[in-house]
């Protein structure tokens, strides 16, 4: 905890925020660049806070893998697109499954600095369009078959430690004593949160449905949304879904351990955005969703790095002179079920606190994206819940943990 990298925001608001549905991947959105999912996020999110687009000051972008040829431009066009002056630069961050947390720390210190009033913040992931790709070919190709391989599933292996993200979970289910019918259980709560959470319309207002739509950009050539198949518009997240523990125990393991496709982070395309302003400027639209305290990330072992949320958790709660046990909403993105089992056990936590309305095994987990949907949707629920504290947080592969305090200053 003491080697953390903390950060403290002085006068940093989270105003408002928006995002797409989160889609199973190679289905409805899988046709659509993920600059244009950060666009439709980032206006919608804007719209929600009343803020014009010409008072942002700064863009931050984050997004994992190059997923379109314009790619190096997605943090430049989501801006420009979504209305935000020409003069106002932006930026992409990456910090693999934390980079929407990192993107979200980033526009805080501009604002908190002084650097900008407002900034607006966008993650964003295609895993649909992952690419197929060849790193060893530009200069010719080897005697034999050309060596393309998918992105999407190489880039999950840690060549340091030799071990793929699945297998990482693995390590702690055997450190922490995980069974199958723990990790099942734990997945099968998720859907069922998430389940309750759709009914009981505690998403609606967090996401914006997404349709067929052109994006105008005077003398500029038009982007635009394309959706497969034959649904007119998409509303709601469509990886959730009934899933019983006896379901759930008859898949197969993934990593030859307790992990499996069900228990594990669905695989979807989409974008989260959110507004960020300084306390003056969040005055003047209304009752802000949170404030954001404090920041932190920290390194961990590679061959345990679901473990990582723990110290930064840790971190962000002494920063702010509270006890973890002080935090009442607490959200870490599920990549694994035995990876957050071994988080929240470590941590003592209450599982009452932890993902109450479902995680990323039954939302799903689209890279850039996560950090920023878990910042908003913990931001959401303190608001409806009346609660004070919450944490934001996720794993990283390769061996990190981020974390991010927020308050909800009328609890």
């Amino acid at each position: 905890m003491s080697h953390a990298l903390v950060s403290k925001f002085a006068d940093a608001w989270l105003i408002a925020g928006q995002r797409t549905p989160f889609v199973d991947y190679a289905s409805a959105f899988a046709q659509i660049s993920p600059t244009d999912l950060a666009i439709k996020a980032a206006r919608a999110a804007l719209a929600r806070s009343g803020v014009l687009p010409e008072k942002i000051g700064a863009v931050v972008t984050g997004n994992m893998a190059q997923s379109s040829f314009d790619a190096y431009m997605l943090p430049r066009h989501t801006g420009l697109y979504s209305g935000v002056p020409q003069h106002v630069p932006a930026l992409m961050v990456q910090r693999v499954c934390g980079t929407g947390v990192e993107a979200v720390m980033q526009a805080a210190d501009a604002v908190s600095l002084g650097r900008a009033s407002y900034a607006l913040v966008a993650g964003t992931e295609s895993m649909s369009r992952n690419p197929v790709a060849s790193y060893s070919t530009r200069t010719g190709f080897r005697l034999g078959a050309p060596e393309f391989k998918d992105f999407l599933w190489e880039s999950l292996l840690d060549t340091s430690c030799g071990c793929t993200m699945g297998q990482t979970a693995e390590n702690l289910a055997k450190k922490y004593g995980l069974s199958r019918e723990e990790v099942d259980a734990f997945a099968a709560q998720s859907f069922a949160r998430a389940i309750a959470a759709q009914q009981a319309g505690f998403f609606d207002d967090e996401i914006v449905p997404v349709s067929n739509e052109v994006f105008k950009l005077e003398g500029h050539a038009d982007r635009s949304i394309r959706i497969a198949g034959k649904e007119p518009t998409i509303a709601a997240d469509t990886h959730v879904r009934p899933s019983s523990i006896e379901q759930l125990a008859k898949i197969r393991p993934a990593f030859g351990g307790v992990q499996t496709g069900g228990n594990s982070s669905g695989v979807v395309d989409g974008a989260a955005s959110v507004v960020i302003a300084s306390g003056a400027e969040a005055k003047a639209h209304g009752n802000p969703l949170a404030r954001i305290l404090v920041g932190a990330s920290v390194g961990v072992e590679p061959k345990y790095m679901g473990i990582g949320p723990v110290p930064a958790i840790e971190a962000v709660a002494a920063a702010a002179g509270i006890k973890v046990s002080d935090i009442d909403r607490i959200e870490i993105n599920e990549a694994f079920s035995a990876q957050c089992l071994a988080c929240a056990r470590e941590l003592n936590l209450d599982e009452g606190k932890l993902n109450v309305n479902g995680g990323a095994i039954a939302i799903g987990h689209p890279l850039g994206a996560t950090g920023v949907r878990l910042t908003l949707t913990v931001a959401r629920e303190l608001q409806r819940s009346g609660k004070r504290y919450g944490v934001a947080s996720a794993c990283i592969g390769g061996g990190q943990g981020i974390a991010l305090l927020v308050e909800n200053v009328a609890a």
